[in-house]
This record gives C-alpha cells, sequence and structure tokens, in this order.
C-alpha cells in the first residue's frame, strides 16, 4: 500500500452531522432479534428455535402446535430488520460526511440493505407458517422452513459480513475507530461470508451464529465510536 493511500480514501470539505444514532439503531435491532428468540422459545417451550433439517412430520407438528409463538416470533424478527435497514444508510450517510470515496460504503450499504431485506423475508415465510391452511401440507410447510432458514440464515449473515466489511476496511485505514476493533470487523466479515459454503457443508453452519451475533455486536459498538465529522476524526487520530 502506498502513502498516498489513506488521501485516495478522503474528500476534503466540510461535512454536517445528523440523522439518527447508528449505535442505537444497531442496539434496537439485536434487542427485537434476542427478544424474538427469547419469548418465542418460551411460548413454545424452546420448539421455535429447532432447526428446519428434520422430518417432514416433526417440521409440521412444530408450526402447527406452536403458530402463535411462530407467529410472535416473525413479529420480532420484522421488527428488527427495519432498523438494521436504517443503521446500513445512516453510517453510509456518515462515512461520506467523512469524505470516504472508494467502493466500501457502497459495499456496505449494499450488503445492509440486502441482511434487512432477507431478514423481512424470512420473518414473512416465518409467519406465513404460523397459518393453519398452510400446515396442512408437509412439502409446503417444509420447504417454506427451508426458506425462512436460508434467508434468515445465510443470506442475512453474508449481507450482515458486507456491512460490516464497508465499515471496517475504511474505519482500519484512517483510523476512525482502534484498529484491534477494526481488525475484528474483518475477521467477523470473513466468517459471514465463508458461511454461504455452508449451504453445501452443512457442519459450516457453526458460522452463522458467529457473523449474526458477533456482527451485530461488532456494529453496535462501532455505531457508538465512529467519528461523525472529519474535524472529529482528525482530532481522535493520533
Amino acid at each position: 500500500m502506498t502513502e498516498s493511500s489513506s488521501t485516495d480514501y478522503v474528500a476534503t470539505g466540510p461535512r454536517r452531522g445528523g440523522g439518527p444514532h447508528p449505535g442505537l439503531l444497531a442496539l434496537i435491532s439485536l434487542a427485537l432479534f434476542l427478544a424474538g428468540l427469547i419469548v418465542g422459545a418460551a411460548l413454545s417451550g424452546g420448539a421455535t428455535l429447532q432447526s428446519p433439517f428434520a422430518e417432514t412430520s416433526d417440521v409440521v407438528a412444530r408450526f402447527a402446535d406452536h403458530a402463535f409463538a411462530t407467529r410472535v416470533a416473525a413479529l420480532f424478527q420484522f421488527g428488527s430488520a427495519v432498523p438494521l435497514g436504517i443503521y446500513a444508510a445512516t453510517v453510509y450517510a456518515r462515512q461520506l460526511r467523512l469524505g470516504i470515496r472508494v467502493p466500501g460504503p457502497a459495499i456496505g450499504l449494499y450488503g445492509g440493505i440486502t441482511a434487512s431485506l432477507l431478514l423481512l423475508v424470512s420473518s414473512m415465510t416465518t409467519w406465513v407458517l404460523s397459518r393453519a391452511e398452510v400446515s396442512v401440507d408437509g412439502a409446503l410447510t417444509h420447504a417454506l422452513a427451508y426458506l425462512s432458514f436460508i434467508t434468515g440464515g445465510v443470506g442475512y449473515v453474508v449481507g450482515l459480513g458486507l456491512l460490516v466489511a464497508g465499515l471496517a476496511v475504511p474505519a482500519l485505514i484512517l483510523k476512525l475507530v482502534p484498529a484491534w476493533l477494526a481488525w475484528t470487523g474483518l475477521v467477523i466479515a470473513a466468517l459471514s461470508e465463508l458461511s454461504f459454503v455452508s449451504m453445501v457443508v452443512e457442519p459450516l453452519q457453526v458460522l452463522l451464529p458467529i457473523g449474526r451475533f458477533g456482527g451485530a455486536i461488532w456494529l453496535i459498538i462501532v455505531g457508538f465510536l465512529l467519528p461523525q465529522t472529519r474535524a472529529a476524526a482528525n482530532r481522535e487520530r493520533p
């Protein structure tokens, strides 16, 4: 990397702050998602946390016997997707205010919007699975369960990884956050992107919770630490 690489990341000029606080948005998103897991599990005795990789009869019975719990879990999951999308737009605008003029912010925006939309699709599919009219068809129920899993699992985590990477790379080069935090983000992003291999190698599904919760916590921390203006970023540099 040449000495001019940092300047390639910066466009000078005044920038103004504004918009919702990204740290709070990420915190709200994670809180709603966790609430959906906890409330859904409490109402169903843990059935809503079970994997779709089971016998069709077991999958059908789970949604038929715990329709209300499934619907509540879908509600919270839907709610958590909205602040995530707003977060992606907010940090994208902030990176532009910081003068970052490389593909990173756009990649992060694409990843964040993708993650938010796929989480919405997953939650709406889960809501459909809670309907009695659907659970009478075993093959359809199992197919929708797989769709809910792949969109809210691999699809969501890969998108979230792109959002993390789009923040971590410029933050590392411009020293917008501590170096250890930026490197942690890069590791989380790499593991999140690698999780797509789990579509064929199922043991790699262990990467999904790492990307989901590790990425969410990382976004919260960065949301509180990311400078709002170039002047603030310059003051925070060593």
